[in-house]
């Protein structure tokens, strides 16, 4: 073989080498090209994606907080204390967009007449041994702090079981802040059972007492404010202190039997409802709209003294109660037949 013929095929194949390499290397860029654009575009849309749905959820966190922000001014608006009772049948009326008070309920002064007339007696518990009638022949100041004693006690406990409280309380002579301060707590547990919540009671009264000695020299607090950040001490027992102790009328002092009593008697409502109140405090603050200012202090031992007698908790005694045709409420709590239920004997006889 000629050396010229060689030189030709290896030639040829040279060319043919970098042919193929030249292809494969266009190939590979081709295919990488398409790979890193891919790649991409993937990235490019995961990102649309991503941003799209950033965007969607600020956009829903917005509304979401845009509405709830107006449901709590909304419901904040609905419990604006200066808001009044929307309850027509106690004929109120409106002056504007807010529901304002013009008329008391219809025959209330009849009722509470009717009331009096069944109370004249006075033979109810709470006229002898009330809160009010703590400390009655004690000097201003210790008498102030036996109100508030036993207007601490009675809560959760029947007039004479308070009474008999007081009395005892006395009998040790502990009727003062400072001997109240000095005695000893299991002590006065012992004398204030079996008062309701005894234990927790005695406990506030210790607290109570030094606190009368460190800020008002053994007296009591003057004013409403002061008097509802006295341990144990409620709105209730609040303005009591504040008609019988000081003769300061801010409010009505209402109890369980005030509460059912108005309730029963259609004199109160939840604000801008018909329905019943559910708190002694929600019954304070409707029947404070109405009831002339007269009548805040005397309404109380009128009610409570009804409310032990004849308008009972439990089965209320309206065969007996001369104001029967006035309440929207009588006789809808009857007291079971007196005839006795037939037993099963007699039904299978």
């Amino acid at each position: 073989m000629s050396f010229s013929l060689i030189r030709n095929i290896f030639s040829q194949q040279l060319i043919f080498s970098s042919s193929f390499t030249k292809m494969v290397t266009t190939r590979f860029s081709a295919s990488e090209r398409e790979i890193t654009s891919a790649v991409q575009s993937k990235e490019s849309d995961e990102g649309s994606e991503k941003k799209v749905r950033v965007f969607v959820r600020k956009k829903r966190a917005v509304k979401t907080l845009q509405t709830q922000a107006k449901d709590v001014k909304t419901e904040m608006n609905n419990e604006m204390p200066c808001s009044l009772p929307e309850i027509e049948d106690f004929s109120y009326g409106r002056t504007s967009s807010v529901p304002s008070l013009t008329h008391a309920p219809t025959n209330w002064s009849d009722v509470l007449e009717g009331i009096r007339k069944m109370r004249s007696s006075e033979d109810a518990p709470v006229d002898s041994m009330g809160c009010e009638k703590a400390g009655s022949s004690l000097p201003p100041g210790e008498r102030r702090f036996a109100v508030l004693v036993s207007s601490l006690l009675s809560s959760q406990t029947k007039d004479h079981v308070t009474h008999g409280a007081i009395q005892r309380l006395r009998q040790n002579e502990l009727l003062s802040a400072e001997a109240m301060d000095k005695a000893d707590e299991g002590a006065i547990k012992d004398i204030i059972y079996p008062v309701g919540f005894y234990t927790r009671k005695a406990s506030n009264l210790k607290k109570v007492a030094k606190i009368c000695i460190s800020k008002y020299n053994g007296d009591i607090p003057s004013t409403l404010e002061e008097l509802l950040l006295l341990p144990g001490i409620g709105p209730k027992m609040a303005h009591l202190i504040m008609n019988v102790g000081w003769n300061n009328v801010q409010g009505i002092c209402v109890d369980t039997h005030v509460h059912r009593i108005c309730n029963r008697l259609g004199w109160v409502s939840r604000p801008g409802t018909k329905q019943k109140t559910s708190t002694p405090e929600q019954t304070r603050v409707s029947l404070q709209l109405w009831l002339p200012k007269e009548e805040w202090v005397p309404i109380n031992p009128l009610l409570v003294g009804f409310g032990q007698t004849i308008c009972t908790p439990l089965r209320p005694r309206c065969d007996m109660c001369t104001i029967s045709g006035l309440c929207p409420s009588a006789f809808r709590e009857a007291s079971p037949s007196s005839t006795p239920k037939k037993s099963r004997l007699s039904k299978l006889m």
